[in-house]
């Protein structure tokens, strides 16, 4: 037995800082990979376009030249500044929400989540969708509907959180003592929720990387001439028909690498928060 819990312990402590990794490496990349990659990921070059991989060009080059590899590498920056920035509002306003809901109850408590799961209710990428198209692409807008769309998810979690704790002694202790309801929140529940928000939030980040990609991918995401992945995915998924699949491929993996990167880590912050 003690060998088996040894062997699982082991196994999610290796995932964890194995995705730990993966994400400290797309990180770096984000702050540096404009700097040092080996050729202008902006630069066309119609008379080597299509390239497959080659010494010059790692990944081959796109439809009219440019270098993959650049662009991968250059493209984490756009999608590890929406995303970043999103999932933290979201957790920012959600964290607010939550707390107020489920500290102060009654029908303060019933009006909230009513409409948090009126907008739970419908699809996500939908309403993101229906708000972009009133909006406008671009960069910021992306930021402020995915968190639009990710407050109310977090703001449930936060609400059980806080109803949980507001059973437990010190919060009718601090009432007692006619602390304010602020303090009493902010003071004296939120540290003690702080894992599982913490938790939800890592979550969150993966989900909305995939749908700051995903938006891009459709156009009402970043916009061109970004390195963006979805947009490159965009830009020349249909070459894929022709044999050119590394112009879609690596950004393709680059995403997904980062999405299960985060996952793991979310994973592992969740073990250690039980």
């Amino acid at each position: 037995m003690t060998q088996k819990l040894f062997g699982s312990f082991s196994r999610k402590r290796t995932s964890f800082l194995f995705g730990l990794l993966v994400l400290a490496f797309w990180v770096a990349c984000a702050f540096v990979g404009p700097f040092v990659v080996p050729q202008d990921p902006y630069a066309d070059d119609l008379m080597n376009a299509l390239a497959p991989p080659s010494a010059e060009h790692w990944f081959g080059t796109d439809q009219i030249g440019r270098d993959v590899f650049s662009r991968v590498i250059a493209g984490a920056r756009p999608i590890l500044s929406v995303a970043p920035a999103a999932t933290f509002l979201a957790a920012l306003c959600g964290t607010m929400l939550g707390l107020v809901t489920g500290y102060a109850g009654g029908w303060v408590d019933t009006v909230l989540s009513r409409l948090v799961e009126v907008i739970l209710a419908l699809p996500l990428i939908v309403v993101a969708l229906l708000v972009l198209v009133a909006l406008g692409p671009s960069s910021l807008n992306a930021t402020l509907v995915i968190a639009l769309v990710f407050t109310p998810i977090i703001a449930r979690t936060v609400r059980s959180a806080v109803l949980a704790e507001c059973k437990l002694d010190y919060v009718p202790a601090a009432q007692l003592r006619d602390e304010t309801a602020l303090h009493i929140m902010f003071v004296e529940i939120l540290p003690n929720v702080l894992p599982p928000i913490v938790v939800e939030v890592t979550v969150r980040l993966g989900y909305a990387i995939f749908t700051v990609a995903s938006l891009s991918f459709l156009g009402f995401g970043i916009q061109p001439p970004s390195p963006d992945w979805g947009l490159s995915i965009a830009e020349n998924y249909g070459l894929i028909v022709g044999g050119y699949g590394w112009t879609v491929g690596f950004a393709a993996l680059a995403t997904a690498s980062l999405v299960i990167g985060v996952n793991l880590v979310a994973e592992g912050l969740q073990d250690a928060a039980r």
